[in-house]
């Protein structure tokens, strides 16, 4: 079925367009895999772009030593428990209050943080779409369709299904992602957003969210609702990729709830 194939690959194409046409690099995974000649992984399990992650940083906290930034990586990149929910809690948390380092200054200990994204300058950050991505864990092979990386942290996830195969539905592309979150849990220690979309419909949600939790975005701009019948995909990636508005989201309308053991992320919205 050539002809399916290549209407899932448009769809994938359509999204990686509108994602540059916002200021995003658009790239392929083959392009920085760990055996292409300008590699960014050292091994498939690698989920952080450590490079960009160190020279972002750097540029984002001029004053801060680099042995501090080394600090703050390894705050980042360490995983502290089993527990995907919490771990994702906790890089949250980093990731919109900053990371608490220290350093010797002038003979005494200067406690300070490192801020992981500039949240008041969108043009601070470093803005990346990569398509089939290869993350290799646990013997698991699992590739998503898109993933969005800012300073080489992997935010957010989408996933595509083929528009013109019946059985192949947004609920689907919904199970996939529940299948890659056992598979490769890593990547989505640092999951903000979840989009899965068949190119007509798009619902996003977050890493705890479950099917009926998944909701339409009804606005590029934030002032008019999109009319009935719009492409829903175009209205997501384009109602809450555009930088600022990102940011936005994930530093004030993105919170947690803990009740006991269990972890709810919640997201602002339209109901």
């Amino acid at each position: 079925m050539p002809s399916a194939c290549f209407t899932e690959s448009v769809v994938e194409e359509a999204t990686i367009e509108w994602l540059e046409s916002l200021g995003y690099t658009p790239i392929h995974a083959s392009e920085i895999a760990p055996d292409s000649p300008n590699s960014e992984r050292q091994t498939y399990s690698d989920v952080i772009l450590t490079n960009r992650l160190r020279s972002s940083l750097t540029i984002i906290n001029p004053n801060i030593p680099p042995d501090a930034i080394e600090d703050a990586i390894k705050k980042v990149t360490r995983t502290d428990t089993p527990n995907l929910f919490e771990n994702n809690r906790r890089f949250h948390k980093l990731l919109t209050d900053g990371v608490d380092v220290e350093y010797q200054a002038e003979n005494r200990t200067i406690y300070d943080k490192v801020w992981l994204i500039d949240f008041t300058n969108p043009d601070n950050n470093d803005w990346l779409a990569v398509n089939q991505l290869t993350v290799i864990e646990n013997k698991n092979n699992r590739r998503p369709d898109v993933v969005i990386f800012i300073n080489g942290l992997p935010i957010a996830v989408i996933e595509l299904k083929n528009p013109t195969d019946e059985n192949a539905t947004i609920k689907g592309a919904f199970n996939q992602l529940q299948t890659y979150k056992n598979d490769i849990p890593s990547l989505f220690s640092y999951n903000e957003l979840l989009i899965v979309s068949d190119g007509t419909y798009a619902r996003v949600g977050t890493l705890t969210a479950d099917w009926e939790w998944f909701m339409p975005w009804r606005t590029i701009d934030g002032e008019t609702i999109a009319p009935k019948g719009s492409a829903e995909l175009e209205i997501i990636i384009k109602g809450i990729f555009t930088p600022h508005r990102l940011l936005d989201l994930i530093k004030n309308f993105i919170v947690f709830e803990v009740d006991g053991e269990k972890i709810t992320k919640k997201m602002a919205g339209y109901h």
